[in-house]
């Protein structure tokens, strides 16, 4: 039956014209349809071969990273081990050289208290010999006469103060610090020399002249004591003069020089009783010294050397322990560059770590099918449903870096 229905501009619309209008609507949906499937499925199909081929990417990533790790693990272990190793023997080389300079420098110094508590002891002695002396002072002033007698021929009395002079330096000095009739530059011979730390000898006299102190006690009036005192006095002092022009020579020798009294009871008297010839002599720098000042004298010119010995031992000990000091030195410079390598190794570590942590989140990513980069091509497979535009051949996206 074909029926007139409408009538469209003059055109007379029956049954069938619509059925088949219909028809042909109902085909051009289904063909839209058909198109939609079929890029929804092309859409599908491409998004899992980029994820296929983004897991390829993630699995070479992996794998090199995980190989660059191994390599820094083995390279980490190698260089500890090789530090290990030099630290080790620097320490032993270290502990080596400081035993060695621990056990000289103990030795030295143990060998220095050593002594110098032996040369107090005998400063000590000494001092005790010297207040015994003192003590009997007025013993040996009795004793004036016997020793006068002793003393009457003036060749036997300077042989007497030479070997008394001798006597006490020998026993109180090494045999390498004196001379006797050592010859100077001006060709004079002093009776005994001492070589100081400076290299400067002190010059002694034995030559004493004893002939105006026995005139003095031989003397019984006022006048006589008066002109045996003048006697004294000028004999004294042309004997300091000669000492001070012979034996003191500048440069040369110590600026003063002893003159030996080969009697303490003679000392004492002129000290007693003539203390201008004894200030005469100090400014002339000629020190007189009886037996028991010249041992004291004797003992703190060997302390003197004593102690300049020690100075050179000290010397010597300030050297190593200077030499020590560099070790040290370049012990630290070493540890700082061994500290400066293990701070490369941590960095690197730590690089290490943040590409670790990386790798970490991505995965993470992957395993929550988390891929925000795909919403832009479902954003567009909407909006092309939407306008009912069909795309029967799309251009494949290109995957951006990193997908």
């Amino acid at each position: 039956m074909r029926g007139h229905l409408f009538t469209i501009g003059g055109l007379s619309i029956d049954t069938g014209t619509a059925l088949v209008a219909l028809a042909g609507v109902a085909v051009l949906l289904l063909l839209g349809i058909i198109v939609v499937i079929a890029r929804t499925g092309r859409l599908r199909a491409a998004s899992a071969m980029a994820q296929a081929i983004r897991a390829n990417e993630l699995e070479e990533r992996l794998s090199e990273l995980l190989q660059i790790q191994n390599q820094a693990t083995g390279r980490v272990d190698a260089m500890g081990q090789a530090l290990a190793g030099r630290q080790a023997e620097m320490a032993r080389t270290v502990n080596e050289r400081l035993d060695s300079v621990t056990q000289r420098v103990g030795q030295s110094m143990e060998q220095t208290t050593r002594h110098t508590m032996d040369s107090l002891h005998a400063l000590h002695e000494r001092l005790g010999i010297i207040d015994n002396a003192h003590q009997n002072l007025a013993e040996l002033t009795i004793q004036v006469t016997t020793l006068r007698d002793v003393l009457a021929n003036k060749q036997s009395r300077g042989a007497f103060g030479q070997a008394r002079m001798e006597a006490i330096v020998r026993d109180g000095m090494p045999s390498d610090t004196y001379a006797f009739q050592h010859t100077l530059s001006t060709g004079k011979r002093p009776d005994c020399v001492v070589f100081l730390p400076d290299g400067r000898p002190l010059c002694i006299d034995a030559k004493f002249p004893l002939e105006a102190i026995t005139a003095l006690h031989d003397a019984r009036s006022d006048e006589e004591k008066k002109s045996a005192a003048q006697r004294l006095r000028q004999d004294i002092t042309k004997h300091v003069t000669d000492i001070s022009e012979k034996y003191l020579i500048p440069g040369e020798t110590q600026d003063t020089a002893l003159m030996f009294v080969p009697s303490e009871s003679v000392y004492a008297e002129i000290h007693d009783g003539f203390d201008d010839i004894i200030q005469k002599a100090y400014r002339a720098r000629v020190v007189l010294v009886s037996p028991s000042l010249l041992m004291l004298a004797i003992q703190v010119m060997q302390q003197v050397l004593k102690d300049a010995r020690m100075r050179d031992a000290a010397d010597e000990v300030r050297t190593e322990v200077m030499h020590m000091m560099g070790d040290v030195e370049r012990l630290r410079d070493r540890v700082s560059r061994l500290g400066s390598h293990f701070d490369q190794v941590n960095e690197d570590v730590r690089q290490v770590l943040i590409s670790v942590n990386k790798i970490g989140k991505r995965a993470v990513k992957i395993e929550d099918l988390d891929f925000s980069t795909d919403a832009p091509a479902a954003d567009d497979a909407s909006r092309a449903a939407k306008d009912v535009r069909v795309d029967l051949f799309p251009v494949p996206r290109k995957l951006q870096a990193g997908e």
